[in-house]
């Protein structure tokens, strides 16, 4: 091969390259996400008629729905009624009470029934930056008791959560001392609220965030995502190749008119390619 030979192929091998590493950013960054819905955004709705607020929600087009409390339905009556719909629990949003060791067991077994992976505690309180790194330790024991049932621990966020204690958040306490296995789920609108940034934060913890609540913050009671102020490309750019996000999960807890809202929130994110 002379040189004008070697210089020509080696500019091919090169070009291919970049046209694979293209591609292969193309297909990171077209990953889908598959869309939840949160039920405490129906929970009057589901509190009056469990069975055809699920159905609504099956009908609208989400694959998943995360529980806020049962409605005093055992966990075999909500797995049949998630099945009677094409449902899955994409989560739980269960009580700090219920995650201790003498109600552990039965939070595993009533989430192995509803065929639920995510365990979610939705909010704590600590009032010293100890308090914070003992339920750090307890939930990096508790990840390690979930996983031989093939779930995971995690918490969720609030606005208080992003307070600051000697100097740092509650949240960077709390995460910044657990296992990659304890499940950050952050809430862009409790994010929000509580003074931080939600792509800021959620780029301090690549890997972490395998479920997160996309909630519209400061567009009014009625706004919908898109029609807030949240940087929704950057969320979904990071969820979709460095979160290693599962489910995204939709909640809006303002609305006057629940059901349609939530309609509306899926019809946007159709339009966005979302779902």
């Amino acid at each position: 091969m002379n040189r004008r030979q070697f210089l020509h192929h080696t500019a091919v091998a090169a070009a291919s390259a970049t046209v694979g590493l293209n591609l292969s950013r193309g297909a990171l960054m077209t990953k889908k996400i598959p869309v939840g819905l949160e039920l405490y955004s129906l929970r009057n709705e589901c509190k009056d008629d469990l069975p055809g607020s699920l159905e609504a929600v099956a009908k609208i087009g989400y694959k998943g729905v995360e529980f806020a409390g049962y409605w005093g339905r055992s966990a075999k009556e909500l797995r049949k009624m998630l099945d009677d719909n094409g449902l899955v629990a994409c989560g739980t949003h269960t009580p700090f009470e219920t995650v201790l060791p003498d109600k552990i067991q039965e939070t595993i077994e009533f989430n192995h029934v509803i065929g639920n992976r995510f365990v979610i505690v939705p909010s704590m309180s600590g009032k010293t930056k100890q308090d914070w790194l003992d339920k750090a330790k307890m939930f990096n024991d508790l990840a390690d008791q979930l996983r031989p049932h093939g779930q995971w621990i995690g918490y969720h966020a609030h606005a208080h959560d992003f307070q600051k204690l000697e100097g740092e958040t509650v949240w960077d306490i709390f995460f910044g001392n657990t296992k990659p296995e304890v499940i950050m789920q952050l809430d862009t609108s409790n994010c929000r609220e509580g003074g931080s940034d939600p792509v800021a934060v959620l780029n301090k913890y690549p890997g972490r965030v395998r479920s997160i609540h996309i909630k519209p913050n400061g567009g009014g009671p009625e706004a919908v995502i898109g029609e807030d102020k949240i940087a929704w490309p950057a969320v979904f750019e990071f969820c979709e190749t460095r979160g290693n996000t599962e489910w995204y999960v939709v909640e809006h807890e303002t609305s006057k008119h629940p059901l349609e809202t939530v309609r509306r929130t899926f019809t946007v994110l159709k339009e966005m390619g979302k779902v």
